[in-house]
């Protein structure tokens, strides 16, 4: 399993200091949400920052381009330090040499899915991707809640993973706590993004060590799915 907080909900007042808190967390990535205004209706940062944190952390940066134009950020989020890089499927016809260009530029490949989409968009990219993110809440804001309706899409996306035999990660993000990560883990996820529920903890560590317990105490298997 991978526990990846998401630097969305640390204090920007210290950024440096909560990446660096976060390595020292026992989680196994940090998930850095790339908002642009339009994509989705808030602005977070760019490569800059991204760059920025890189000295900070030997961390898997995980990079989340919620954009309108990812096409056009791809090459600086990779010189400044993403180590994989997920678009969305609700971009259609651009998908493709979207993937595609990650996949040049040497970086792990990821695909999202909105709650609004159907999960069936993402099928024909399966065998072309490393991790499938199925959001958990509309993307845009830290601190939301969870939608159990995404639970289903969870499921049907580990369903197609096994009778395809590949090997993509399938990863959570929004709304996820220790009872929401448990809950997705019994419907097959393996990478767990959360926020509040890990940069708003006074010890990281201690509350990554619990939802690591509480996603094994879920799906015992999970345990030996590492990076």
């Amino acid at each position: 399993m991978i526990i990846a907080p998401s630097l969305l909900a640390a204090d920007f007042t210290r950024l440096g200091k909560e990446v660096e808190r976060a390595g020292r967390s026992g989680a196994d990535w940090l998930h850095l949400d790339i908002m642009d205004g339009h994509f989705v209706p808030n602005i977070s940062f760019g490569p800059a920052v991204v760059a920025a944190m890189r000295p900070h952390s030997k961390l898997f940066f995980d990079v989340h381009l919620m954009c309108s134009q990812p096409e056009i950020l791809l090459e600086p989020f990779v010189k400044a330090g993403a180590d994989q890089i997920t678009v969305h499927i609700e971009l259609g016809e651009r998908v493709p040499s979207l993937l595609w260009k990650i996949r040049a530029l040497g970086k792990k490949v990821g695909l999202a899915v909105n709650p609004p989409t159907s999960i069936t968009a993402v099928q024909p990219y399966l065998d072309k991707i490393d991790l499938l993110l199925v959001m958990t809440v509309n993307p845009g804001f830290g601190g939301q809640s969870f939608i159990h309706e995404a639970v289903p899409k969870i499921q049907q996306a580990d369903t197609w993973r096994r009778e395809r035999k590949l090997n993509y990660r399938l990863e959570v993000d929004g709304g996820i706590n220790n009872q929401t990560a448990g809950e997705c883990a019994r419907a097959g996820a393996d990478t767990f993004v959360a926020g509040t529920a890990l940069f708003q903890q006074h010890n990281m560590t201690a509350a990554v060590k619990k939802m690591r317990k509480m996603v094994n105490d879920s799906d015992p298997g999970l345990a030996d799915l590492m990076v």
